[in-house]
């Protein structure tokens, strides 16, 4: 494999990401169920607790960068992956958790992965996955409601897309990544603002129709009425959910020091 960017990549972050990672889990195409053989790559998240040094102390990366994450893939950079590819990417405790708070939907998927799913988990990991419930809040909603307008947007040309994929828009006369992703976030989003947990592999049902608008079974425009459904379904969900307004940030808070204070302590 090779590093990610270079501020993510560095070989002294690849050391902190191994060697302190609390919970590592598939995430992606693959988490979800979605994904079609010889088409999709693999994609990984960890969570991983940083030396002292990096938190209270001086140390920083090349460049002064300071650690954040850790990113590493098999193609080099600026290039698509592939099938049989494999993504991966490793927080800080302390900015996975600010982004799990934030309600951002990639972020939340390692808490609700199966066992079968998990590739690696520690104590704390173990222990995050338990409390799920004091992360996810109402803001949950609406950032996935916010994501599936932006992969709406950027299949109807409305929004410069991240990822061209013009081999899509010439066989099928639209991304149909960015359409299934859309939909996609619709199902999950109205899960989680109606039972605080996210069904992972994805429902049957939800997970072929998905797998089926990647594959280009369904028209543009009937994709895009669908996806215009879930949005104002979602937006009903957020409006009615039973969630509170804000995440647990007082549990958070002190998990996070025990976390790190715990880590520390071994480590010294």
């Amino acid at each position: 494999m090779t590093h990610g960017a270079a501020k993510h990549g560095q070989e002294a972050f690849r050391k902190i990401a191994e060697e302190g990672t609390i919970l590592r889990t598939e995430v992606g195409s693959g988490a979800h169920g979605i994904a079609i053989e010889g088409t999709d790559d693999r994609d990984e998240m960890g969570i991983c607790i940083e030396p002292a040094g990096y938190v209270i102390g001086l140390k920083e990366g090349e460049g002064g960068v300071a650690f954040g994450q850790y990113a590493a893939r098999t193609q080099p950079e600026h290039q698509r992956s592939g099938p049989g590819d494999l993504d991966v990417v490793v927080y800080s405790l302390r900015k996975w958790m600010k982004l799990a708070l934030g309600g951002n939907p990639s972020v939340l998927i390692p808490l609700f992965v199966p066992t079968e799913s998990v590739v690696s988990i520690r104590e704390y990991g173990l222990h995050l996955r338990e409390q799920a419930d004091r992360i996810i809040s109402r803001r949950a909603g609406y950032q996935f409601l916010g994501y599936l307008n932006n992969q709406r947007e950027s299949m109807i040309g409305l929004r410069k897309p991240k990822v061209n994929r013009p081999e899509l828009i010439a066989q099928y006369g639209f991304d149909v990544k960015y359409a299934s992703h859309a939909v996609r976030l619709g199902y999950q989003g109205i899960e989680l603002m109606e039972t605080g947990r996210l069904t992972l592999p994805m429902p049957l049902g939800e997970r072929q129709f998905v797998r089926e608008i990647k594959r280009g079974r369904y028209a543009k425009d009937d994709v895009l009425a669908g996806i215009n459904e879930l949005g104002g379904r979602l937006e009903q969900a957020i409006e009615n959910t039973g969630l509170p307004e804000e995440p647990d940030w007082d549990w958070a808070n002190q998990f996070l020091i025990d976390a790190y204070q715990s880590a520390w302590e071994v480590a010294w």
